[in-house]
């Protein structure tokens, strides 16, 4: 009924990795960062010195500092030290208490990875992140609409949770070398699912390695997109985007977006001339300067 003692295993490398039946493309501009269950308790199953843990930990840490580089929000989930019978429900059944009162002190999250004061940390009450959490609602007011899943385990939390973000239209790149579960089978089961049914598997250096996006119309009208009415098409180059949809406070989330990136942009800049060739003039210059 409880988690057993898990042995280590050589980590999926993107050679071995299912073919992907979508073929998004990852924008940090877009995405937010859903780092799950990386806490003691779960990592201590697999007991002291493990290859796989170490292994999984540095990845995890390089991309949570590519996120934080990119102006990426990052989210964690945390099992709470206290659960009533209420709040379990039927996690007991399956998998008997779970974290409790003696075991706080596992509660948190692996010393390399401790949230930092910009972290979002979630509770964690199911399998998905979304249940009884804001975390759709964190994401689609950030005008964001994709979200990189690492962490453990591969085929039961960060799996739901990829299917169900898929579900919410929130576009899940499952991070196959930055996670790790019960066996080899059940992780390679896992990546195998979210590659042909709910998202797509990519690995740590495919996310790192990739360089800052071109700004140009394209690009921009990607960032602005999430937030127009999408029962009035799609703006063209000179067209005021107010026209579309668009309001002061979306505006503000952009601005708050492009400034984590590095470009020093205010209202007034974008203000003066609300359209897509407007505001891309003004970024270009920014990124210039």
């Amino acid at each position: 009924m409880a988690i057993p003692k898990l042995a280590s295993y050589p980590m999926p490398t993107v050679a071995s990795f299912p073919a992907n039946k979508v073929s998004w493309t990852l924008d940090p501009s877009r995405a937010v960062l859903l780092i799950h269950d990386m806490q003691e308790y779960f990592l201590d199953f697999y007991g002291e010195d493990s290859p796989l843990v170490a292994q999984l930990v540095a990845n995890v840490v390089a991309l949570r500092a590519w996120c934080h580089a990119q102006g990426i929000p990052v989210v964690y989930t945390a099992q709470p030290s206290e659960q009533s019978p209420e709040d379990r429900a039927l996690l007991n059944d399956m998998w008997g208490p779970g974290l409790t009162t003696a075991s706080r002190q596992v509660q948190q999250v692996v010393a390399p990875l401790r949230p930092l004061p910009q972290d979002t940390v979630l509770v964690k009450w199911r399998y998905s992140a979304f249940i009884r959490s804001p975390l759709e609602q964190m994401i689609k007011e950030g005008g964001r609409d994709q979200l990189i899943i690492c962490g453990v385990y591969a085929h039961i939390g960060c799996m739901v949770s990829a299917t169900e973000a898929f579900m919410r239209d929130i576009k899940p790149f499952f991070v196959g070398d930055a996670l790790a579960d019960f066996s080899e089978e059940e992780h390679r089961m896992a990546l195998r699912y979210v590659a042909t049914r709910s998202g797509y598997v990519t690995d740590v250096q495919s996310i790192v390695g990739q360089q800052a996006p071109t700004l140009d119309l394209a690009w921009l009208l990607g960032q602005v997109q999430p937030f127009l009415d999408a029962d009035d098409g799609e703006p063209e180059a000179d067209d005021n985007l107010m026209d579309f949809g668009l309001d002061s406070v979306q505006v503000m989330t952009l601005i708050g977006n492009w400034q984590r990136q590095g470009l020093d942009v205010s209202f007034a800049d974008l203000a003066s001339k609300p359209t897509l060739a407007g505001w891309l003039d003004v970024l270009l210059a920014k990124q210039a300067a």
